[in-house]
């Protein structure tokens, strides 16, 4: 059985950070630290045992948090990493806000050992100008990581982390230090810029349509993968100017069918999708093909959920069978309902054929 992912943060986890925390302050009350840390640290989640090493840091470091700040470089020099630098990047979201600039400056080492993309966020909220010169600064920094924070910390809305409503509302901040990531040596910067277009496209498609359309023509394979993981949301939404963009925006010419078995299922079962595709058109057609469940409410009204599907070339006269497995099983993010589910066929973005699914959960 897989270790809990909790544990990534335990007991000899605590005792390490004490070690290293006391050599590079010899004053450090290391076993205040140690007793408020480990405390039912058993009991909690990840994020939770995270917010209790801070709270531990809060009671144990200097009350200056310039002094604090030298002892948490210096401990980050001498090798600390991993997952004990959650709790010392909120420490330093908490206790830094007021001498920013210091701060920053411990983040930028702190994300080149683990991550500050959670940290950050406050100092966005707080001290925007400053925080946002720092990151336009901070993109051209030879370090990868470092460059992936500029984009990480300051998506709208990153997982885990503080919601930036402002950005939200108005992403055009961030915009510019996208353009400068856009073709980052790095996948990870690359994958944490298409992520963060992704953010922005919940709430602005035009604008992520736009940035598609002009940054698509004569892309590298490497900016490609950027923008098609960057459309992903927009392209199961059925988004007509970037399915365009992709060369998907034109109807199937031809005819499409969908069937579902079984047709009534227990909750725990399997529904097999069976489409087939008979083209009517003497030109290939660049499909993409997802489908959508619309699953039954407790107040017996449905709310659609689209999945992947597939994206394919389909040449003229050429008849296609399609198989893709769904598991109705429960997961913590949906509760199923008894009753009867529609499913949707969605080719480029539009409806094409659907049947449904009696389930009884």
């Amino acid at each position: 059985m897989a270790e809990p992912f909790k544990n990534l943060i335990d007991e000899r986890l605590v005792r390490d950070l004490a070690a290293r925390l006391a050599a590079a302050l010899p004053a450090f009350d290391r076993r205040r630290f140690e007793r408020l840390a480990i405390a039912g640290l058993s009991a909690l989640e990840l994020k939770a045992r995270a917010m209790q090493l801070c709270d531990a840091l809060e009671a144990a470091l200097p009350d200056d948090f310039m002094q604090s700040a030298d002892v948490l470089d210096r401990t980050i020099a001498g090798g600390l990493a991993g997952w004990a630098l959650w709790p010392v990047g909120e420490y330093v979201a908490r206790r830094g806000l007021g001498q920013p600039e210091r701060a920053l400056a411990v983040l930028h080492g702190l994300t080149q050992a683990f991550t500050a993309e959670w940290a950050i966020r406050p100092f966005i909220v707080r001290h925007p100008e400053l925080t946002f010169a720092t990151l336009r600064r901070w993109s051209t920094d030879p370090s990868a990581k470092v460059r992936r924070l500029v984009s990480e910390g300051s998506r709208p809305r990153l997982p885990w982390g503080l919601q930036l409503k402002e950005l939200i509302a108005d992403p055009s901040p961030t915009l510019p230090l996208l353009e400068a990531l856009l073709d980052d040596d790095s996948e990870d910067v690359r994958r944490s810029v298409a992520n963060h277009l992704n953010d922005i496209a919940k709430d602005h498609p035009h604008l992520v349509a736009d940035w598609v359309e002009r940054h698509l023509p004569s892309a590298s394979p490497e900016r490609r993968a950027l923008l098609r993981h960057a459309c992903r949301s927009l392209i199961k939404r059925g988004d007509a100017r970037v399915l365009q963009a992709w060369g998907q925006g034109t109807r199937l010419r031809g005819e499409a069918t969908l069937t579902l078995t079984p047709r009534r299922l227990q909750l725990g079962d399997s529904l097999v999708l069976e489409v087939r595709l008979q083209p009517r058109a003497r030109a290939a057609q660049s499909l993409v093909i997802d489908y959508a469940v619309h699953h039954v409410k407790a107040n017996g009204g449905t709310s659609a959920k689209v999945f992947k599907g597939w994206a394919l070339q389909l040449a003229p006269g050429e008849a296609r069978v399609l198989r893709k497995s769904h598991a109705v099983r429960p997961i913590t993010t949906r509760r199923y309902f008894s009753g009867t589910h529609r499913v949707e066929l969605l080719i480029n973005g539009r409806v094409e054929a659907e049947a449904s699914f009696e389930l009884q959960a």
